[in-house]
């Protein structure tokens, strides 16, 4: 029997399979025009598939890589989505993510010496919030009260953040003899604990891997940002701006307030990469430790519908991807990681500009069904 219904017939599509099935059929789609593409080069689309997938979650190392790249892809995506549902298209979190790991790195090289542990960690997740939110902030006030459109001042303030790190890891920050553009080590006590060690300390026993506490706060910004979002009523001033800014000016919301609010809180969550990266992994400051995590997270954010949920969902796909590429292209030498790239951007193709090709097949099932 044909699914195919007359336009005037078909009725919305209802809120789970919005949110849980399309965006499910889009990745499927998308591995279908992969696994075509091994086949042209000459390799088995499905071993591929079950190494990606052993690669991604076949040990309790590989899990807490795909969690800690998922972790980057977390906060990346809830700055996209906080921007977003104000009706402004952020892409800016390099940029932010990378002052953040400025902030934050300040923060524990001024005071390692001085404070203990639990503070000096404390400081340097503040810091870096706040460096990150003032990163975003000056694009926001240029939009608000300049009229400079979000998207160029924000791609702008990429290549000025970019900069500005490299100078100054270059002829400030360096540490004292060294040959790499890195400041000195942390303290220890300004690093992150493993997940490995907190697991062990309850007697759970995994391999060491490069997942950190980070991971928790990434998922309790999650719950901060729906609450938010959804239960506040500057979320609900907010959302309404994103709708509808006539609607939200009639009601008595200000437009440029809601603006740089939107903006500060993209940019703080943004900064919650420098935390996983530089407290979590490097210890010490580095170059290029954002590594593409604020761009991918607007693709994060796409297929997660903007909502908290569905982006913790769409991070843990491209966590996997990220791991289980590494593992596909060792395993298979024609897989190279430009091939993990090239799947990367099928992902982000057919849930993001092709978004809503399925959907006319969808009202028709769901159409007929109903």
């Amino acid at each position: 029997m044909s699914l195919v219904v007359p336009r005037s017939v078909r009725r919305p599509l209802p809120r789970w399979v919005e949110i849980g099935v399309l965006p499910l059929v889009n990745v499927a789609l998308a591995f279908l025009v992969v696994g075509i593409i091994a086949r042209i080069i000459g390799v088995d689309s499905f071993h591929a598939l079950k190494l990606l997938l052993v690669g991604a979650f076949g040990s309790s190392e590989s899990i807490g890589y795909t969690l800690y790249y998922a972790t980057n892809f977390i906060f990346t995506g809830l700055a996209v989505a906080v921007a977003f549902h104000a009706g402004l298209f952020n892409i800016g979190g390099e940029g932010q993510a990378y002052i953040g790991g400025l902030g934050c790195g300040l923060a524990v090289l001024a005071l390692d010496r001085y404070l203990p542990g639990p503070l000096l960690i404390l400081l340097a997740i503040l810091a870096a919030a706040a460096f990150g939110a003032a990163w975003a902030a000056v694009p926001a006030w240029m939009q608000a009260w300049r009229g400079s459109h979000i998207v160029i001042t924000t791609i702008m303030f990429n290549f000025v953040a970019s900069a500005l790190m490299v100078y100054l890891m270059v002829n400030v920050l360096i540490a004292p003899g060294s040959m790499t553009p890195q400041s000195r080590g942390f303290a220890d006590s300004a690093s992150l604990p493993s997940m490995q060690a907190v697991l062990k300390s309850i007697g759970i026993a995994v391999a060491p891997s490069a997942l950190n506490l980070a991971f928790v706060l990434a998922l309790l910004s999650s719950v901060a940002v729906w609450i938010f979002l959804w239960r506040t009523s500057w979320g609900y001033a907010l959302r309404t701006m994103g709708h509808n800014a006539e609607a939200a000016i009639y009601a008595g919301t200000s437009i440029r307030r809601m603006t740089m609010l939107a903006m500060c809180l993209s940019g703080a969550l943004a900064g919650g990469v420098a935390v996983n990266e530089l407290l979590g992994v490097h210890h010490r400051i580095v170059l290029d430790f954002p590594a593409g995590y604020g761009f991918a997270g607007i693709a994060v954010a796409l297929m997660g519908r903007s909502h908290p949920l569905g982006i913790v969902l769409a991070a843990l796909l491209f966590g996997a991807l990220q791991q289980g590429g590494a593992e596909l292209s060792f395993e298979i030498p024609a897989m190279t990681r430009e091939m993990v790239v090239v799947i990367q951007g099928l992902v982000i193709l057919f849930c993001g500009a092709l978004a809503h090709l399925p959907r006319p097949w969808l009202q028709a099932l769901f159409g007929r069904r109903g």
